[in-house]
């Protein structure tokens, strides 16, 4: 009885508000709200108010947000008579209530989101079997030989796991293929690999055929196996020593949890965080969802499986029949299916391993392409609102992962909308600038607050704006493919460990060129306009602002299409380091598979150093971890002032080497987690809008002095092969200092 009337209750208070959002009032009156619900906001966040003033901050942002939606749906729409003007508004008013209908959701999912305590510490006899699954297609033995030392190596009874090495690079299919030379390569990967996980202490595991990507070589092993617990980590995912003890725990306890998901940690940047150099300062794309918005849909009973750093219970599977494989997203689709079978999910907000992210640019958008086509599939096929089994709540936070992915689609409006009316002098957002500054900018302002209200610390102002940008374009011609068949779409493995020697731009740069180009004729359009057409100042004013915005953004997609050379995260380590006679104390300044880069003082350099010159580097590990001598090749000097860095590339390893590249590159839990609480830092919207506009004036110039850099070295490589003047004449490259052959990990912190 007494939750019939707190809901009744509740429901009452939505009514009145609902009702107050949405009485008519005048310009001044409206402007007057806004404004005072603007400074309730800001002295809330001031003075750090918290408990029921969480839910009044955003009950006051969402009053702002509904006063604006119901005037823009009332007010601003073309006719119907007026089809012109008519279909493109609509199409703009769609896009804006798709963001609205986001804003709502994503207020629903992180509204009070759950920290999970530790489990309890189990006892030897307590501690369930457990399969540990490391999925690989294409990457390299010496990824493949960090994570499966860190797997073996992890701090659990020896005989309570396995550790799997599923290849799919050499399955049957792939060693029998048509094409020899690739059959070969096959054939040759397949042999190493089974040495190595032989030499390692890891299981070997191919099958007959590539069917359903990943899904299907870890089911694969799902039938071969027999652990009550499986734990997956992506290939280049590396584990720390405490995973298992910190996620096994908690199956004892809930006898109907299927999934432990921890959040995933990469120690190298992104293109957009290693082309605009925010990598050691701002915090990572993937933080805003590992560290809020996972934890709110763990309040839902909604996190879900990502795919890697994560346990899920082997009963649970089989009521399935192992990892769902309809989908190219086997992960999110694999949750799906047991959370509607009643199976509960938990999510631990804990840092626990050490993974990469594309290099490039264009392996960024494949794998992010990979994304959205696969929440698309699930859309589909597997409509969470359509699914029994699933509470509201749960099909509010399936809804909430799946959507988002749809942002390419209602975006393209946004990019449009502006030249319609510049170029053709189409009125497809009806409003005047008092109209357009009382509820277009105190909403878009509302917006911002309550954004930053909740995501602060984990994604600064603009930050996700310039994020979408760079992927609208080519997402959304991969979601328009699932709608033509949702079955098409196929898994392609993340290219990941490539390395950048040299500063040069993304294949894929041609559209942002393109756009960068056309706002800015629009900008020249628009100053022509307000200068000879004075009856359309007001409303040109506001498209130039929107305009310009586009142009801003598109400026700072140049930055990051201006692709850096491979980033190198700084690392700071004492070594001794032995060449010919000489021993030297010196410091390491990173360290990778490959290799190590080190800085010696000048002075003490005896003799000079010759590439190719074998040596030897003493690291000395964390305390209590002693020190390991690594056998090297000298592969490049430079000189730099007072000192000399060298860098170095590995020799033969053996498995101690590995074990100690693990614990100079990732450390432990505390040091990964450290790292990541040094970037979040909560900064305010001002600072946001700021380092936007830094990147919108620092991108350009760097951009196209490399297009036209590129274009001089096409031009004389086109007059040598032809023979003509100046043939055999390349032009110089920007001077760049290759440190090091191929690094694929760097340093945490």
């Amino acid at each position: 009885m007494e939750r019939s009337v707190k809901k009744a209750l509740w429901l009452s208070c939505g009514l009145v508000f609902l009702i107050l959002a949405t009485e008519p009032v005048g310009i001044r009156s409206q402007f007057a709200i806004g404004v005072a619900a603007l400074i309730g906001m800001s002295v809330i966040r001031a003075l750090g108010l918290t408990g029921p003033w969480r839910q009044i901050f955003l009950a006051l942002g969402t009053a702002v947000v509904i006063r604006y939606f119901f005037w823009r749906t009332v007010n601003t729409i073309p006719p119907l008579s007026d089809l012109w003007n008519f279909i493109p508004g609509v199409l703009l008013y769609m896009a804006e209530l798709y963001s609205t209908v986001m804003l709502a959701i994503s207020l629903f999912v992180v509204a009070d989101p759950l920290d999970r305590k530790p489990p309890r510490k189990l006892a030897p006899e307590e501690m369930p079997t457990v399969d540990i699954y490391i999925p690989t297609y294409n990457e390299d033995p010496e990824l493949l030989a960090m994570t499966v030392i860190a797997a073996i190596d992890m701090d659990y009874p020896k005989d309570k796991f396995t550790v799997w090495l599923l290849d799919d690079g050499g399955s049957d299919q792939k060693c029998n293929q048509d094409n020899l030379k690739k059959a070969k390569e096959a054939q040759e990967r397949r042999v190493e690999l089974t040495a190595l996980a032989e030499e390692l202490g890891a299981k070997y595991l191919t099958r007959a055929k590539n069917e359903h990507a990943k899904a299907g070589n870890m089911n694969n092993c799902f039938k071969q196996s027999d652990g009550e617990l499986i734990a997956v980590f992506d290939a280049d995912h590396v584990p720390v020593r405490e995973f298992l003890q910190q996620t096994v725990g908690y199956f004892r306890e809930d006898p109907r949890l299927f999934l432990c998901q921890t959040p995933h940690f990469f120690t190298n940047p992104d293109p957009l965080e290693r082309n605009l150099e925010t990598f050691q300062r701002m915090p990572s794309e993937n933080e805003m969802f590992y560290g809020i918005i996972q934890k709110g849909l763990d309040k839902w009973n909604g996190a879900f499986f990502c795919g890697s750093a994560a346990v899920i219970r082997r009963e649970a599977l089989q009521l399935v029949g192992g990892f769902s494989g309809i989908t190219i997203t086997e992960d999110c689709e694999t949750a799906l299916d047991l959370h509607s079978r009643g199976w509960r999910s938990m999510y631990v907000d804990k840092p626990m391993i050490s993974g990469l992210q594309p290099e490039t640019f264009s392996s960024f958008i494949g794998q992010r392409s990979r994304w959205a086509r696969g929440m698309f599939q699930i859309f589909l096929l597997k409509n969470p609102v359509l699914k029994r089994g699933l509470t509201l709540a749960q099909k509010i936070c399936y809804l909430s992962n799946i959507t988002y992915w749809f942002f390419s689609i209602f975006r393209l409006p946004f990019l449009v909308s502006p030249l319609l009316f510049i170029y053709f002098n189409m009125q497809i957002y009806i409003a005047n600038a008092q109209e357009f500054i009382s509820y277009t900018v105190l909403y878009m302002l509302a917006n911002m607050m309550m954004q930053n209200y909740l995501y602060g610390k984990v994604r600064w102002a603009l930050v996700s704006e310039v994020y979408e940008f760079m992927q609208t374009l080519y997402l959304a011609q991969g979601l328009f493919s699932v709608v033509l068949n949702p079955y098409k779409p196929t898994f392609n493995v993340t290219d990941k460990g490539n390395s950048l020697d040299k500063d040069h731009l993304s294949e894929l740069s041609t559209p942002f060129f393109v756009l960068f180009g056309v706002y800015s004729v629009s900008m020249i359009v628009c100053v022509w306009r307000w200068f000879t057409e004075r009856d359309a100042n007001e409303l040109l004013g506001v498209v130039a602002m929107w305009n310009l915005f586009n142009l801003l953004m598109s400026s700072a997609a140049l930055g990051v299409i201006a692709e850096r050379r491979t980033f190198r995260a700084p690392l700071d380590r004492p070594i001794d380091l032995a060449i010919g006679s000489s021993l030297i104390s010196a410091k390491a300044l990173d360290v990778s598979y490959g290799g190590c880069r080190v800085c010696v003082p000048a002075d003490r350099m005896q003799q000079p150093v010759a590439v190719g010159a074998p040596a030897v580097v003493d690291v000395k590990l964390r305390a209590g971890h002693g020190a390991q001598s690594f056998p090297v090749v000298v592969s490049n000097t430079v000189t730099r002032g007072d000192v000399v860095e060298i860098g170095f590339a590995f020799g033969k390893l053996k498995r101690r080497h590995y074990q100690a590249i693990g614990d100079l590159m990732f450390g432990d839990a505390k040091e990964i987690t450290a790292f990541r609480e040094n970037r979040r830092r909560a900064h305010g919207i001002l600072h946001g809008m700021g380092t936007f506009f830094a990147w919108s004036f620092t991108g350009p110039p760097r951009a196209f002095r490399l297009l036209w850099w590129e274009w001089k070295d096409r031009r004389a490589a086109l007059k040598a092969s032809e023979g003509g003047p100046g043939g055999g004449t390349v032009a110089e490259a920007p001077p760049v200092v290759a440190l090091q052959p191929a690094p694929a990990r760097a340093a945490s912190a």
